[in-house]
């Protein structure tokens, strides 16, 4: 009886969720995509526990049993912000099968750098998004047309690089052999000033 109440209940979240999310993303002013779905997935949860809690003397859960589904559907929500919208709105590869996709099922491979610098920075309004995400974040500040790194965004780009020197694959696939390319991509970026830096 307990699994079929906890799975009627998970439904009643999911259908919640998906309600909320699309709400708020029809009707609501949305800064960051990932942040508004991670919203909408504790507001579902959270409505969700409470309906439990209403209905506490027709369910048979005991309070710890209501605390457990509540942090199962916290973990759901987290999960579909960021499977879902956030990979969406971010990930290359989707946009290649799509741009494929309009451009007739094919694009020379030679082109596809162009593609990427021609084409999909100024679609997606990719450092206009990416911008507004990191301000949001309190990563970097704008002033004075000056982009600038903020002592979280320092931190959060020394423990990025770690990560990346220590923790990705040494042995990647790409472009058909196997590298460490992406695991230091600034070894062979120009030294010195370039002309955009800031005074």
């Amino acid at each position: 009886m307990k699994y079929l109440q906890a799975l009627v209940a998970t439904f009643v979240f999911i259908v919640l969720l998906l309600s909320i999310y699309t709400a708020h993303a029809l009707f609501f002013p949305v800064q960051v995509v990932l942040y508004s779905a991670v919203l909408d997935g504790v507001m579902a949860a959270i409505v969700t526990g409470l309906l439990l809690l209403l209905a506490k003397r027709r369910l048979a859960f005991n309070g710890f049993e209501r605390v457990l589904l509540t942090a199962f559907w916290l973990l759901g929500g987290f999960s579909f912000a960021i499977t879902v919208p956030t990979v969406l709105d971010r990930s290359l590869s989707f946009y290649i099968l799509e741009k494929l996709q309009q451009r007739g099922g094919g694009i020379r491979a030679d082109a596809i750098g162009e593609v990427f610098v021609n084409e999909y920075m100024p679609e997606f309004r990719l450092v206009d998004v990416r911008l507004t995400e990191q301000q949001q974040s309190g990563t970097i500040t704008v002033e004075d047309g000056c982009v600038k790194l903020t002592p979280r965004g320092d931190a959060l780009a020394s423990f990025s690089r770690f990560v990346r020197t220590h923790f990705l694959p040494k042995h990647r696939l790409l472009a058909g052999e196997y590298t460490d390319a992406l695991v230091d991509p600034f070894k062979d970026s120009p030294s010195g000033e370039m002309g955009y830096e800031c005074e």
